[in-house]
C-alpha cells in the first residue's frame, strides 16, 4: 500500500496545486493507495457521456477512483443515472466517498419525451439528432455544477471537448476519458496527422498506418467520411480528439499486459501523459448483485436464458457477430447476414 508525504498531503489540501496533481496521477499504479491520516478530500468529478460504450466503463471508473480514497462526484441527467444509481448507493453505504449529482435533461425544448435521454434510445436520425442537441444545451448548466462543486479535477468523456476549456477556468486538470483501446486512439491519431489516405487512386486502394509498431493497412473506405473529407461532422469530431493534448492526460479501460507497444507509443511519439486503469468491468463487478445493477435493465432477464443457450451448444459451434451496442438491425438485414456467413462457408454455427 503507498502512501503519499506530509508535504504532498499538504499540497492536496490547499487544492489547485499542480504539484499535488501531478503526484496523484504519477502514483496510481493500479495498485491499493492510501492518504496519511489526515482530514483530507481530494475531489474528482466524473462526466460521462450517455451512451453506454462509454459512459459504463467511465461509471466503473468512477467507483475504482472512489476505492482509492477519492471524493468522487459522478454528474448525470435523472434517466441515465437510473441505470447505475443502486450500484452507486451500495458503495457509498460501503463507506466510499462517491454520489451523484442530477442535472436536468432539456427533453421539452429539444421535442423529447421524459426519460429519453441516452443516445441508445435514439430510433431515428431525427431522433438522434434531438437527443444530441439536448446533450450539447448541457453544458452551460455543468459549467455552472463545476463552479458549485469546486473539485480538483474533472474527468471527462472524449466527446466533451468544451471542458478542456471548463477546466482552464477552474484552474484546474482535465483527464480526457477514452473508453476504447490504446490501438485505436493511436491509429486514428496518425491516420489524421498524417493523413496517407490522400491522393489514393481509388477508395478501395489500401495504405499503411505510419507510426505504428505493426503493420496496419487499410481502405479510404474504412475510414469515417468526415476524416476522408472536411463535412459537416469533421466541426463535430475533430475538437474532440484535438481536445487531448489540451488535457492533463488520457484514462483508457485498458492494460500494460495487453497494450505495452501502444502505451509507450501513446505516451512517446503522440506525448500525452496517459494511465491504464483497465478491464474495469473486471474487478467492479465481482458479484452478482452490482453486476446486474449496470447497463441496459431491460435485457438484463434474458442473460440467464442467453447462458443457458450458449452453455448446450458444442464448442467453437457459436459465431458472435456484434455491430456495436447503437446498432439496432432490422430481421430483414440479419438475414442478410446470415446469407452472407452461409454462402462464405461458415456453415457450422447458429
Amino acid at each position: 500500500m503507498a502512501n503519499f508525504t506530509s508535504q504532498e498531503v499538504t499540497a492536496l489540501q490547499e487544492g489547485g496545486n499542480q504539484r499535488a496533481r501531478n503526484v496523484y496521477f504519477k502514483e496510481w499504479d493500479g495498485q491499493q493507495h492510501s492518504f496519511p491520516d489526515s482530514d483530507i478530500s481530494f475531489g474528482i468529478s466524473f462526466l460521462p457521456f450517455p451512451t453506454p460504450g462509454h459512459m459504463i466503463p467511465m461509471i466503473d471508473t468512477a467507483r475504482l477512483f472512489a476505492k482509492q480514497g477519492v471524493n468522487v462526484t459522478i454528474i448525470a441527467t435523472h434517466a441515465n443515472a437510473s441505470t447505475f444509481q443502486k450500484t452507486i448507493d451500495t458503495d457509498f453505504s460501503s463507506g466510499y466517498s462517491i454520489k451523484t449529482r442530477l442535472i436536468q435533461f432539456p427533453s421539452a425544448q429539444v421535442g423529447l419525451s421524459d426519460g429519453v435521454e441516452n443516445i441508445k434510445d435514439g430510433t431515428s436520425l431525427e431522433m438522434l439528432g434531438k437527443i444530441s442537441h439536448g446533450i450539447w444545451m448541457l453544458q452551460n448548466p455543468i459549467e455552472v455544477l463545476f463552479q458549485d462543486l469546486q473539485p480538483d479535477c474533472i474527468v471527462t468523456d472524449m466527446m466533451y471537448a468544451w471542458t478542456a476549456e471548463a477546466a482552464q477556468k477552474l484552474n484546474i486538470p482535465r483527464i480526457y476519458y477514452y473508453s476504447s483501446s490504446y490501438f485505436s486512439n493511436c491509429a486514428a491519431h496518425f491516420i489524421m496527422k498524417y493523413r496517407p489516405h490522400d491522393n489514393l487512386v481509388s477508395d478501395t486502394q489500401k495504405f499503411k498506418i505510419p507510426g505504428l509498431p505493426h503493420t496496419i493497412e487499410m481502405t479510404p473506405l474504412q475510414i469515417p467520411d468526415w476524416v476522408r473529407e472536411k463535412n459537416a461532422a469533421t466541426a463535430y469530431f475533430e475538437p474532440m480528439f484535438k481536445s487531448e493534448v489540451r488535457s492533463y492526460g488520457t484514462l483508457y479501460n485498458s492494460f500494460h499486459e495487453l497494450e505495452s507497444e501502444y502505451e509507450k507509443l501513446s505516451k512517446t511519439r503522440m506525448g500525452i501523459k496517459s494511465w491504464s486503469v483497465g478491464p474495469v468491468s473486471a474487478w467492479a463487478n465481482k458479484d452478482n448483485e452490482r453486476k446486474v445493477n449496470r447497463g441496459q435493465i431491460e435485457e438484463l432477464g434474458k442473460e440467464a436464458e442467453w447462458l443457458n443457450w450458449l452453455n448446450s451448444k458444442q464448442n467453437e459451434s457459436v459465431l458472435y457477430v456484434s455491430f456495436g451496442s447503437l446498432t439496432r438491425l432490422p430481421l430483414c438485414v440479419v438475414c442478410e447476414r446470415y446469407d452472407v456467413f452461409v454462402l462464405t462457408d461458415i456453415r457450422d454455427f447458429e
